[in-house]
Parts: C-alpha cells; sequence; structure tokens
C-alpha cells in the first residue's frame, strides 16, 4: 500500500492542466472529501503498528504533494488570464493617465498672449534682477525721483544699483534698446515690491505690460486697443479711463470695466459701483523714447500695464491671493480641466 501512495506522489508531481476546470478534477481526485487521501487515512487504523510510520509519511506526503501541486497551476492559469486580459484585448480601455492641473496664472497669462497676439503683440521677457537705468532712470524715474516711492523696491545690500524688477517695464526699455520700430510687444513676468503680505497684495506678483511704437500712434489708438482687449478678457465692452499719473506716460490713465451688479460678489469686488478698475496705460513720455535711443519727433506709442494675479482672482473667484503661491494641492487640483 506504500508503494501504491508514492506511485501517486509521483503521478501527482508530474500532472500539469490547461484550464482550471482540469485543476479542480485533480483536487477532488486527491483532496476531496470522497478523494484519494481520505480513503487512505480511513486505512490508517488497519495498518500494522510498526509500519504506521511510514504510512502516515507517506500520507503527509501526498497531501502536501496535491495541495501545491493545485496553488502552482490556479496561479500560473490566473496570471496568463490576468496578461491576456491587460494587453490581449484590443478593445480594452487604457489605462487612465493622471491629468496635471494648471497654475491659474499660468492660465490667465496665456489668455492675454493670446489676445494679443492675434492683434501682431509678440512676447519679450527679460530679468528679473534688474539694475537702476532699466527699472527707473531710463523711465523718467532719475535717482531721488518722489515717484520712486510708489514702489516700495527690494535693493541688493552689496549693490545699491542692484535691485528686483518692480514692474515688466524695464523688459520694454532694454527691447527698445534693442529693436527698431515699428514695436509691439507684451512683456508678462514676475515683480517684487516691498508691500506687507495679506488676503489682497503680496511682496511678489505678476504683471503683463504692451507697448506698441510707431509713426503717428495716437490715443485713440491706444483706446481702440484696450476696447478689444476688454471684450475678449473679460466679455464686457464697456470701459472708461480716467485722468492718473505715471512718470513714463503723458498722458496717463486708470482703466475702468463696467463688471455690473448682478450679483453679491460683484458688489463686493467692485464696491457697489459696477466698475472694476484693471490696468493703467498711456502714451509713452518722450523722454524714455530718447533715453531708449527713438527718435521722438518720429515716433510715438502707448504702453499699458496690469496685474495678472488680479485678474486671475477675479475670473476663478479667489478671494485671498496669498493661495497663488502656497502650491496647495488641493487647490491647483480645482483646474484641472483648464487650458
Amino acid at each position: 500500500m506504500i508503494d501504491k501512495i508514492k506511485e501517486l506522489i509521483e503521478e501527482a508531481e508530474a500532472f500539469s492542466a490547461q484550464s482550471l476546470e482540469e485543476i479542480e478534477a485533480f483536487r477532488i481526485k486527491y483532496l476531496g472529501k470522497k478523494g484519494l487521501l481520505n480513503e487512505y487515512f480511513a486505512e490508517f487504523k488497519n495498518v500494522a503498528n510498526e509500519q504506521k510510520k511510514e504510512f502516515g509519511q507517506a500520507i503527509n506526503k501526498l497531501k502536501t504533494t496535491a495541495q501545491e501541486k493545485v496553488n502552482t497551476l490556479k496561479a500560473e492559469i490566473e496570471n496568463q488570464h490576468e496578461s491576456n486580459g491587460s494587453f490581449g484585448d484590443l478593445t480594452r480601455p487604457g489605462e487612465p493617465i493622471k491629468i496635471g492641473s494648471r497654475h491659474p496664472i499660468s492660465i490667465v497669462k496665456n489668455q492675454i498672449i493670446d489676445i494679443f497676439s492675434r492683434i501682431g503683440f509678440n512676447v519679450s521677457e527679460g530679468p528679473e534682477i534688474e539694475d537702476d537705468w532699466h527699472n527707473f532712470t531710463a523711465l523718467n524715474l532719475p535717482e531721488y525721483h518722489p515717484a520712486r516711492d510708489m514702489q516700495d523696491t527690494f535693493f541688493i545690500q552689496t549693490n545699491p544699483d542692484i535691485l528686483l524688477r518692480t514692474h515688466t517695464s524695464s523688459v520694454q526699455v532694454r527691447y527698445m534698446e534693442n529693436n527698431k520700430p515699428p514695436i509691439r510687444t507684451i512683456s508678462p513676468g514676475r515683480v517684487y515690491r516691498n508691500e506687507a503680505i495679506s488676503a489682497r497684495s503680496h511682496c511678489f506678483f505678476h504683471q503683463v505690460e504692451g507697448l506698441y511704437i510707431d509713426k503717428n500712434v495716437s490715443f485713440a489708438d491706444l483706446k481702440q486697443t484696450l476696447q478689444y482687449f476688454t471684450t475678449e478678457m473679460f466679455g464686457k465692452s464697456k470701459i472708461r479711463l480716467r485722468p492718473s499719473y505715471f512718470p513714463f506716460t503723458e498722458p496717463s490713465a486708470e482703466v475702468d470695466v463696467y463688471w455690473g451688479l448682478e450679483t453679491e460678489i460683484d458688489y463686493r469686488i467692485t464696491k457697489g459701483t459696477g466698475w472694476l478698475e484693471i490696468m493703467g496705460c498711456g502714451m509713452v513720455d518722450p523722454n524714455v523714447l530718447k533715453n531708449c535711443g527713438i527718435d521722438p519727433e518720429t515716433y510715438s506709442g502707448f504702453a499699458f500695464g496690469m496685474g495678472i494675479d488680479r485678474i486671475a482672482m477675479l475670473l476663478h473667484q479667489i478671494g485671498d491671493i496669498r493661495l497663488l503661491s502656497e502650491n496647495d494641492v488641493r487647490f491647483l487640483d480645482q483646474f484641472k480641466s483648464a487650458l
């Protein structure tokens, strides 16, 4: 009888199967309630005492061999089915790809660039660490000019002539120095000012400034350009220009767009007037043109500048400017569907 068990062990070790049904039949044959193992366990009491040890060891080995064979063959077939299901079925949907998020600043900046590119404006960029000439002096702000107090500046301690730019107008100066009119460019970028950080202001923020230099450029050209921009960006065509002061433009104006008073939020952001300030603008001062090597007797131009952060907060109803720089994934995930 022990020899028969040894033959069954060899048979179990050599067994192979191509389907789960074959494996199940093998399991029932050896390990089922009416299987061979239960039959041999029932015969155990009839075995002579001197053979019980060897007989018991043979039965246990048969049980272990059969169980391991069942487990191994099942795992092989299941892995094969999983592989075929994942890679063999060409109609099966692909693995989902996690969609990243665009930052709201990037979304708005790209929208602004796209709007102005349609009317011939290119994009120019410059360094964030700037010198006094390009940031102030060339823009009609000589040393000790009182208008410098309008922009609390971060200076480099070891060199007071080097600073973190306070506006992207410095990029426009560099562009005028290296390009001849006609010039039509916008300059997006990050700027720095020594301001207290709160829900509505930060020590760094983002701007887009535009510049158009050519012969016979007038204030009417400026107004029409801004009218086009506000209609494309906000869907609002009603604007107004209020007299203002900027050292590098003359005349200068603040631009308001009529936002309306349809919701409670509209009342809050416009302070109940329906009008919302979005940018400053003006005709380029002749001194600025002269400082950049452009003849003010031949050429004229206009410039404008707006804060990207404020527009992003307005369009996406963001209540705190600090959220734009904290890299909170819970906040950024809201912009996954935005382009």
